[in-house]
């Protein structure tokens, strides 16, 4: 199914807003690093929503990267940009508690989340496992093509954490991160 582009546009038009379409960023600019991790599920074959949300996927920071250019207040401005299922799943991926979900993600029973937002535990749905493993991947999978210090420093982890969430991606991303960061 093809990417609305007047989302496209609109999102595109709010990290300009925003002024983080130029921010510094391994591989270039913030604006040009949302841009290869909306391609990267386009090139898995992803829903668009996945990909928008690839696109707009660091907007409400995350655990791993504070600068958070949309305070949670205004989330009503990115649905608006790219509708409400993308912003459901950049919200999902902003809110992960890493160290406290990481583990459990990709189990079939038990599966606990901790929304760092708001403190929340619960079991998300496989969906959403599914779409923060593929947007994860995607993200991380970037960082390391263009980094390669960042492959060195951070590549073995990430495989670990992949193959621990393998049942949840798709084949082509499992391919895409072994190839980036396998040996």
């Amino acid at each position: 199914m093809p990417l609305p582009p007047d989302r496209v546009l609109a999102a595109q038009r709010l990290l300009e807003e925003l002024g983080v379409a130029t921010e510094e960023h391994p591989g270039g600019t913030l604006g040009a690093h949302l841009h290869r991790v909306r391609q990267q599920p386009e090139r898995w074959n992803a829903r668009p929503a996945l990909q928008l949300a690839g696109l707009c996927h660091a907007f409400y920071g995350t655990d791993g990267f504070a600068t958070a250019p949309l305070p949670l207040a205004h989330r009503s401005r990115l649905v608006e940009a790219i509708g409400a299922e993308a912003e459901s799943i950049v919200y999902f991926y902003a809110s992960c508690d890493r160290h406290a979900s990481y583990p459990t993600l990709a189990d079939t029973t038990g599966a606990d989340f901790r929304d760092r937002f708001t403190g929340r535990r619960f079991t998300p749905t496989l969906q959403e496992r599914a779409d923060f493993a593929e947007l994860t991947a995607a993200n991380e999978v970037d960082i390391a093509r263009v980094d390669a210090s960042f492959r060195e420093a951070w590549g073995a982890g990430l495989l670990a954490l992949f193959t621990r969430l393998r049942p949840l991606l798709s084949p082509q991303a499992w391919q895409a991160c072994t190839a980036v960061l396998g040996d």
